[in-house]
């Protein structure tokens, strides 16, 4: 059975955030994507970070554990972008 993964993408204010998630994610293992800000997001910074949906819990507990400011987690559905967390 193939298994589709669902991505989810954090958005960010600053670039200094979006770098220091990007660091603190990947030393965690987490797989992650750095890439440039959806136009369905507004966010202070062009960059953005997509994972896995399973990986969901563990990025929040980086987040609120190393005080990561972010814009928000969101899922990409069929009429655009939605906030999760």
């Amino acid at each position: 059975m193939n298994t589709i993964k669902e991505w989810l993408v954090i958005a960010f204010d600053s670039t200094h955030q979006a770098l220091r998630a990007e660091m603190l994610l990947e030393y965690a293992e987490i797989e992650i994507d750095l890439f440039p800000t959806p136009k369905g997001i507004t966010a202070g910074c062009a960059l953005s970070i997509q994972f896995q949906k399973e990986d969901l819990a563990n990025v929040v507990r980086i987040v609120k554990e190393e005080t990561v400011e972010i814009r928000g987690i969101y899922r990409n559905e069929v009429h655009g972008y939605v906030t999760i967390e």
